[in-house]
């Protein structure tokens, strides 16, 4: 038997539920994808984006990776930003984190785990920034949760300042950037409330002319 049959067996139990309840389902899927959502969020299996807010395939846009993390190096998921922006024409970006974040609670010790310590590097930065603020809670857990927000509100920060989202504003484009967070305890996905939708919410040194004006 082959290693993936149960996985097989599930597939197929799963389509034939959705075809019972929409016999046009995958008829409609398999037609070009309109979603309004991008959702950037973390690797980790307990956090699956469309079941946690309710959506079906094709209504949300995803790219995930370890604590959820936008770099201006990383080309992955600026490719995946700049397809959702210019093509799919998102009009919001669902930065999300999740509470207990094992990439977070990495990133707060001086253990070596191998290639991932690259990639936190800037998650430790800003524990290192952010450890006063982080001392005034009382448990590891606690400190570790609420630099899961930090780093969610960091990240919305730097989706903002990329030139894709930038040159969206200055086409009159309506896109909005959310930072939010899920908890696995309870299964709540918040909103951070730190919603970037315009240049005017840019600090002044963050701000990107448009191409070819001086």
């Amino acid at each position: 038997m082959s290693d993936l049959q149960q996985l097989i067996d599930n597939n197929a139990r799963w389509a034939e539920k959705i075809k019972q309840q929409d016999p046009d389902f995958f008829a409609k899927l398999a037609k070009q994808q309109v979603p309004e959502y991008l959702w950037i969020g973390c690797s980790d299996a307990r956090v699956p984006a469309n079941e946690i807010v309710g959506m079906l395939p094709g209504d949300l846009f995803v790219h995930r990776n370890v604590a959820n993390v936008v770099l201006h190096t990383d080309l992955n998921c600026l490719s995946v930003i700049q397809y959702a922006v210019d093509v799919l024409k998102v009009k919001h970006i669902l930065v999300t984190g999740h509470y207990g974040c094992g990439g977070v609670r990495a990133s707060m010790h001086d253990a070596q785990f191998g290639l991932i310590d690259g990639w936190l590097r800037t998650i430790r930065d800003l524990y290192y920034e952010q450890r006063e603020h982080l001392a005034t809670f009382a448990s590891e857990e606690e400190r570790v949760d609420r630099l899961c927000e930090l780093n969610v509100i960091q990240q919305v920060r730097n989706v903002s300042h990329t030139t894709i989202v930038q040159n969206a504003w200055h086409r009159g484009q309506e896109l909005s950037i959310h930072g939010c967070i899920y908890g696995i305890k309870d299964g709540i996905w918040k909103d951070l409330d730190v919603t970037v939708s315009s240049m005017e919410q840019l600090a002044p040194q963050n701000r990107l002319r448009p191409l070819g004006r001086s």
